[in-house]
């Protein structure tokens, strides 16, 4: 089997694969990335087990709102992606959680003052005044975010030179929680190796998580998806390093 060949099988699987969901385990014994030395879910659930009415916002497939032990009397999650909506109600029938389907940067669709805790993990984008609208006071939000330049190797590899990052800085977040009225308690940052053993996995990941390619379709991308196959036969692992940070603030 010639390279070329090895390319295409491998591309034309990953590409065939479903994305639906916000689970990697596609990525098993193919991808590798460390995890937040914070341990976000276990955060999610102290914060659940103290809570009487929280949101999950950017919900996914509900995996980690899943997770939590202990879920609070009423517990809701939003998601903007048509495909996840149904992956995430199925999801979260075991913790007893809603899930509103909301359409992409509009409003959060519930009353002022209407949860003690907001949570968020990997939001596509935080709307820092409708979150403050929704806490109640003395409520609390708590968010990993992706943060600036995350996984800037990989979009490199398939994009060529980009210039530095003006978007997803910590720094940025606080101003603009603290412009909405809360006030940042707790601000943490990581940067995380990851590691692609195949151009499968690369292109699986890519369809994925959107933002580290914008547009990204295989046959736009074809050739530099072939030129990383190869550096990957040759060199090993293709590595890259994901960017996260935390952050918990309240609503005074």
């Amino acid at each position: 089997m010639t390279a070329e060949r090895d390319a295409e099988d491998l591309i034309a699987e990953a590409a065939a694969a479903p994305v639906d969901g916000w689970g990697f385990g596609w990525l098993a014994g193919r991808a590798t990335e460390e995890r937040p030395p914070w341990g976000y879910a276990r955060l999610v659930a102290d914060r659940m087990a103290r809570a009487d009415a929280a949101l999950d916002v950017d919900t996914g497939g509900g995996e980690v709102l899943a997770e939590v032990p202990r879920p609070p009397k009423l517990l809701t999650a939003t998601e903007a992606w048509p495909p996840n909506v149904e992956v995430a109600r199925r999801t979260l029938r075991r913790v007893g959680a809603s899930v509103v389907a909301v359409a992409p940067d509009g409003p959060l669709p519930f009353r002022d003052a209407s949860f003690d805790l907001v949570v968020s993990r990997h939001p596509v984008r935080t709307d820092w005044v409708q979150t403050a609208r929704v806490l109640r006071p003395g409520g609390t939000f708590l968010s990993q975010q992706i943060g600036a330049g995350t996984m800037r190797e990989l979009s490199e590899a398939i994009l060529g030179p980009l210039p530095p990052p003006t978007q997803r800085h910590p720094e940025h977040a606080v101003a603009a929680a603290e412009a909405a009225g809360l006030r940042v308690v707790d601000l943490r940052r990581a940067t995380l190796r990851a590691t692609f053993a195949d151009i499968g996995a690369v292109v699986w990941f890519l369809r994925k998580v959107i933002w580290t390619v914008p547009g990204f379709t295989v046959d736009r991308y074809r050739a530099p998806l072939r030129d990383l196959h190869h550096r990957i036969a040759n060199e090993g692992p293709f590595v890259a390093h994901a960017q996260r940070f935390l952050i918990e603030a309240t609503r005074p």
